[in-house]
């Protein structure tokens, strides 16, 4: 899986957008139809030309371009877009006063941390994706909001109601009170393909709020499977990289094809300047799906559960000791005792080399696969002991009280 580097904006306002159309251009072998269909252009454009007031001719001109201008595009962004909402957020944030003695120790036992709270305002993007009024949207577009309005297509304002909010996929789930509204259709993420175009849909820097519809730009999709590294607690994996543009406020709104179906969330922008500079990301869609049943059935992901496991990366230095032909994986360094790992027959030693089908190349790798996963889930591990390869099923129990 491809990792990215550099500098990461993941902001309340940031997103990234992609959806995907396919294309393909060929020659007609025929030289004579050819012919026939340049003259046959040629000679609309001389009837148009000479013949100005012919209604006739104008007809005709209009038809032609009119099939040129309504295209896959244009049909998918008309479908989507009556679902695509703008979302304005009000948070109580808390922040540490700067003491004019700094982080002294001595004079904190005086005076203390003093803290003040503030109301901050935020926007982002979503999309509606049931009748009944269900939204998606990430997580650090209104996880942690006080007050939610969505607007709609048209300019019609709602409160919207937090269903459910997970930090780790970024992922938000909110209901407005409506009847019969429009929404998307969810595609399917797996079948994305690197360079068909990507339509993002969304609500950038408020221009939602100017004319009541969502902005629309288009790209194609650059890149699936990447890893992106927030810093914030969240996993992104299997991300689909866009470069249609992205800017603040994008986020949570939808990734589309050319058939105006979802088939991601976009979240992160990757940026030095906190401008697009077409290195967009979006979640896969089919690995948001699972998340809204779970949110939208208990409103939160379960993910209390440990594994007892303590781990390093393999340097050059351990892949030596060991016998290993390369650097891989990452070498357990402590089992604790009761644990769910000492239950699955791990020890001290081995060395992971892969996890849920997933390659392991750093602590990072493996710590992605086990924050996403949930309680009581089953951890597949490919081992390598004593110079032999083995499978270990590692069961995801409930952190003890």
């Amino acid at each position: 899986m491809a990792r990215v580097g550099g500098l990461l904006l993941l902001v309340l306002v940031t997103s990234v957008g992609g959806g995907v159309i396919g294309y393909s251009l060929g020659k007609n072998a025929d030289h004579a139809t050819s012919s026939a269909q340049t003259a046959a252009g040629d000679a609309v454009f001389e009837e148009a030309a000479g013949t100005a007031s012919d209604a006739a001719g104008r007809d005709s001109i209009a038809e032609v371009v009119g099939t040129g201008r309504r295209n896959a595009i244009t049909r998918a962004v008309n479908a989507a877009s009556p679902a695509v909402v703008g979302i304005n957020v009000v948070e109580l944030r808390q922040y540490r006063q700067v003491s004019p003695w700094g982080d002294d120790p001595f004079f904190r036992q005086f005076f203390g941390d003093r803290t003040y709270t503030q109301q901050v305002a935020g926007l982002g993007s979503g999309f509606i994706i049931s009748a009944d009024g269900y939204i998606l949207t990430n997580d650090h577009v209104a996880g942690n909001a006080k007050e939610i309005t969505v607007t709609i297509t048209g300019g019609k304002q709602y409160k919207a109601k937090l269903i459910g909010t997970d930090l780790i996929s970024d992922i938000a789930l909110l209901k407005i009170d409506g009847k019969d509204l429009p929404y998307v259709r969810l595609g399917n993420s797996d079948e994305v393909i690197i360079g068909e175009w990507a339509i993002a849909m969304g609500n950038p820097f408020g221009l939602f709020e100017i004319n009541d519809k969502p902005t629309v730009t288009v790209g194609v999709v650059s890149n699936t499977g990447m890893k992106i590294e927030s810093g914030e607690g969240r996993v992104y994996r299997d991300m689909i990289q866009t470069d249609a543009a992205i800017n603040s406020g994008n986020s949570g709104g939808p990734l589309i094809n050319a058939l105006g179906e979802v088939i991601g969330v976009n979240s992160v922008i990757y940026t030095p300047n906190q401008g697009n500079i077409g290195l967009g990301f979006a979640i896969p869609i089919n690995r948001v799906k699972t998340i809204v049943a779970e949110l939208r059935k208990s409103g939160k992901i379960e993910r209390n559960f440990w594994t007892g496991l303590q781990i390093q990366a393999v340097d050059r230095r351990i892949a030596r000791y060991f016998g290993l032909n390369k650097v891989e994986g990452v070498i357990v360094s402590d089992v604790k005792r009761g644990s769910p790992a000492e239950k699955a027959g791990m020890r001290e030693g081995d060395i992971i080399v892969e996890a849920n089908g997933e390659k392991i190349n750093d602590e990072s790798s493996l710590v992605a696969i086990v924050d996403e996963a949930r309680t009581g889930e089953m951890l597949k591990l490919k081992v390598l002991r004593d110079r032999k390869e083995m499978t270990i099923a590692l069961r995801l129990e409930k952190h003890p009280e």
